[in-house]
């Protein structure tokens, strides 16, 4: 294909999209971050684990699944639930037949707390990337997120020099 390369380099075109895409994301989130936690007291995370516990059956989740489904450390997430709890927008309850098992509960406030922080998310996503954006162009990034997700691996990494039946170091 033109303007790619298999040389063990990338290509122009290819270096630029991937630079756009960690730039454009890395300052999208920032941004993002930054005006709900002026605006609301909460950052993107904090969002990201209410708005999970808000689409959850009874509004409640596993720990071990808050802490996958956000790609974070169970200790990155205890401490984000501790913050969330202290501010009384969820519990953490023990689960019925598993003494081990700790479910995050949202509460009423934290329905609320999310529901204005989504307001504010939604109108900076908006306006930091929608409006930038045509139709057709919001296509193509659907349908080329679409191809990147189905070509992803089951989490193993193998180094991509590495040869087929080497062993790794």
């Amino acid at each position: 294909m033109p303007g790619r390369t298999n040389d063990g380099q990338l290509a122009a075109l290819e270096l630029d999209a991937w630079r756009g895409l960690l730039r454009t994301h890395s300052r999208l989130v920032r941004e993002l971050d930054q005006e709900m936690v002026v605006s609301e007291g909460i950052g993107l995370t904090d969002y990201d684990v209410l708005l999970l516990l808000a689409q959850a059956p009874e509004r409640r989740m596993r720990m071990k699944q808050i802490a996958e489904s956000v790609l974070l450390s169970r200790s990155g997430l205890t401490g984000i639930v501790s913050d969330l709890e202290r501010r009384g927008y969820v519990t953490r309850e023990t689960v019925d037949g598993d003494r081990r098992g700790i479910d995050a509960v949202l509460t009423p406030a934290g329905y609320d707390a999310l529901h204005r922080a989504n307001n504010v998310h939604l109108a900076g996503v908006r306006e930091r990337f929608l409006r930038h954006l045509t139709d057709e162009q919001l296509q193509h990034l659907a349908n080329a997120w679409s191809s990147v997700a189905a070509g992803a691996t089951d989490g193993t990494v193998q180094c991509p020099t590495q040869a087929a039946g080497e062993p790794s170091q």
